[in-house]
């Protein structure tokens, strides 16, 4: 019983309930893969140290003062994923596409008055836009002969028997199932009982009689972004030493919709026939940061990079509401039962972490380069703060303390020049899970999440124009819960899903140079 009352607060049973700000969301919008034009993307990103390229404003803004001259770039994407999730040994996927613009900057250039090579070499300014997180994707998940049931927990709360949740959710959730709250009369009273139950699980509190096996399937929609859209300035000294502070304005847009499907497939419950679960989530909001960095170039050919990013201040705000279906065999007929919830909105904010990134760069004869980024994240630091009805988020706090831990993430990136005007490219980058292998002494199936990015692609310059494309496949391994779990210890609790997803994303970035 406490290893599940464990999960339940401290990984993912509680995402079922999306309307409550928690643990999930804080990850969610904080954990961020930078990406910005093709040049960058085809080197992994590993920009910390080298700069030249808009993309290093999101990363360490010191780059911003390794421009030489004028530049104006545009960066479409377009991308195409597919995720295959296993749930009950049983295998099904789903595909996505996208087009987005992934990067659009200007940067100017303003020479000093100071000799060549002495002091201030420039001054140089940038403008423009980042993406740091794609959300697009669809999953599918489904099995058969499962003996657990997204009422179990629904139950569990009706008869009291679960003290962390919020009462508050029932109306988005329980009372969706209760006839007499309006619902579709899946959750029920015996004559002369004060025991909810269900169909499927006929009497929760006998040992002996365990859950009749459904048919279970589960599609989940996300889309949106978050984007930013970055002010710098670079200095430039002496060609060895460069400085560079952002801010950073950043816009979430995010929308999640999912349908959970049970029946009974083997026609071996009494009157219960589906039911059909609906949920949907919009989070709009923005948020600002500052980033400072350093460059030094100790000889020609090292480079040395480091920054620090402050957190970025979201005001956020979600929609939320839910629906449910059922058919319900009764003794006078078979009936179709649906209810709805209210569309409901709640504001809050949150705090990411704090970031820092250390990089290096060895220019090999003015024909290559190797460039590696080490950006460290400490997760458990980031908070939510300040809902709109006044609440001060303590416990989800003390739970994202507990369930994250600091990372590090990688990038590696290097460049051949084959030509005077071709160089060819290649990246990697590895973004570990934030979650704790362990909890209070309890696993974490979430641990076992990573997040691996290849990239190659190629750069051509005529003249003042430049012309990069760049190839990524990222590869997603992710565990997810199909609802929330029961805690009680009473009901059994549902098997995770495992996801692999690889993501196929092409881009290029068109640039002027002046």
């Amino acid at each position: 019983m406490k290893k599940n009352i464990l999960i339940l607060l401290l990984t993912i049973c509680v995402p079922v309930f999306t309307q409550a700000q928690d643990l999930r969301d804080a990850l969610r919008y904080s954990n961020i893969q930078v990406s910005g034009t093709a040049r960058a993307g085809g080197m992994g990103n590993a920009f910390g140290a080298l700069g030249g390229d808009f993309t290093s404003v999101s990363i360490n803004p010191a780059g911003l003062g390794v421009f030489r001259s004028s530049e104006l770039t545009v960066t479409p994407k377009f991308t195409y994923g597919k995720t295959e999730g296993n749930y009950m040994n049983t295998l099904m996927e789903d595909t996505k596409y996208n087009f987005s613009l992934n990067n659009l900057s200007y940067v100017t250039v303003i020479p000093t008055a100071s000799r060549s090579d002495v002091g201030l070499i420039s001054v140089n300014l940038g403008i423009g836009y980042n993406r740091l997180k794609d959300f697009n994707s669809n999953l599918l998940m489904g099995g058969s002969g499962v003996t657990s049931s997204i009422l179990d927990s629904w139950i569990e709360n009706t008869n009291g028997e679960n003290p962390f949740v919020d009462p508050s959710t029932y109306e988005f959730y329980d009372d969706l199932a209760i006839a007499e709250y309006g619902g579709t009369d899946l959750i029920y009273k015996e004559e002369n009982s004060d025991i909810w139950q269900s169909d499927i699980q006929r009497n929760p509190y006998d040992q002996y009689i365990e859950n009749d096996p459904v048919a279970q399937r589960k599609s989940i929609s996300r889309t949106g972004s978050i984007d930013e859209y970055n002010f710098a300035v670079g200095l430039n000294f002496n060609h060895k030493v460069y400085l560079g502070a952002t801010l950073g304005v950043t816009d979430i847009y995010y929308r999640e919709s999912s349908t959970y499907e049970e029946w009974d497939d083997q026609n071996i419950i009494p009157n219960f026939e589906s039911l059909q679960f609906d949920e949907y989530l919009r989070t709009t909001g923005t948020g600002y940061n500052f980033k400072f960095g350093i460059i030094y170039k100790p000889i020609n050919e090292i480079r040395l990079g480091a920054s620090i990013h402050t957190p970025t201040f979201y005001d956020l705000h979600n929609f939320y509401h839910n629906e449910m279906y059922a058919t319900i065999n009764y003794t006078d007929g078979t009936q179709n039962q649906e209810a709805l919830s209210r569309l409901a909105n709640y504001d809050y904010r949150l705090n990411t972490p704090l970031r820092a990134t250390f990089s290096g760069a060895f220019v090999i004869a003015k024909k290559g380069l190797i460039s590696i980024d080490y950006e460290y994240v400490d997760y458990s630091t980031a908070k939510l703060r300040k809902g709109g009805d006044g609440y001060n988020f303590t416990d989800e706090n003390q739970e994202i303390k507990d369930a994250y831990k600091s990372v590090g993430n990688i990038r590696i990136g290097g460049e051949l020049r084959a030509t005077n005007n071709l160089s060819l490219r290649a990246g990697y980058e590895y973004y570990p899970t934030a979650y704790n292998s362990t909890s209070l002494g309890n696993e974490q199936f979430k641990s076992n999440d990573k997040l691996s990015i290849y990239s190659t692609g190629l750069g051509y310059r005529f003249g003042s124009l430049t012309f990069d494309l760049a190839y990524r496949l990222t590869d997603m391994e992710e565990y997810e819960l199909p609802y929330s779990a029961p805690v009680s210890g009473i009901y059994p609790v549902p098997q995770a899903a495992k996801f692999d997803g690889l993501t196929h994303d092409v881009m290029f970035t068109l640039g002027f140079k002046f």
